[in-house]
């Protein structure tokens, strides 16, 4: 009885430390509809909104819905997303960002019909890749592991086989806004639910070998 009270207390601790309380995050650019309900944000994404810096179309923007908590060192974070994407650019995912100039944002967007695996790293300007879905899925989980001094993110259909979609760098021994993101460029908005969010501390790797070669 006394292993099984340990062992109890022990599994509660360990889901406090890995869960993401949803009502103590902070908004930036709060959009006007939103609600969270059984770990699940639910918001209507500001019309004509976006993160963008200058490459390519020659304009900055910086005003889209971010919901966020903020982190240091290395970590792994992931969230269930579903959007009824409408118009043109129409996204939503996780987002990364120390500052207006540096950030990753990565998920879903919706372009030309079709449903894009899309990531936007951005360095002073930002960049965009994509990859293109020939079928629309039911359900799509993105993850981001920040290792050191670069982010890996990956994409799931199932939340248990993960592929890579970007290596990007990363500001290295830096807080980071860590939360959920969504946008709207050309429409008039579009509904988003984030389910199960969560942010996963991860050792720092130079620590661990320090320790290895100081015991």
């Amino acid at each position: 009885m006394k292993n099984l009270i340990v062992s109890f207390f022990a599994l509660s601790f360990t889901q406090q430390i890995y869960a993401q309380t949803l009502e103590k995050m902070t908004w930036f650019n709060e959009p006007e509809k939103w609600e969270i309900k059984n770990n699940t944000l639910s918001m209507f994404v500001t019309p004509q909104s976006d993160y963008w810096r200058i490459s390519h179309y020659g304009f900055t923007v910086d005003d889209a819905p971010f919901y966020y908590s903020t982190y240091g060192g290395e970590f792994e974070t992931k969230v269930k997303i579903t959007g009824s994407y409408k118009a043109r650019f129409d996204q939503m995912g996780l987002m990364l960002r120390t500052d207006k100039e540096h950030y990753i944002k990565a998920g879903i967007e919706f372009v030309d019909g079709k449903y894009h695996l899309s990531t936007v790293a951005t360095d002073g300007k930002s960049d965009w890749s994509v990859i293109t879905l020939d079928k629309i899925p039911s359900a799509v989980w993105i993850k981001a592991v920040r290792r050191l001094d670069a982010v890996e993110v990956f994409y799931s259909f199932d939340d248990q086989n993960y592929k890579m979609m970007r290596n990007a760098p990363f500001p290295d021994n830096t807080p980071v806004m860590v939360g959920l993101m969504a946008a709207c460029p050309d429409g008039n908005g579009f509904n988003a639910v984030f389910e199960n969010f969560s942010v996963r501390h991860l050792p720092d790797q130079r620590r661990l070998k320090w320790l290895e070669n100081n015991k």
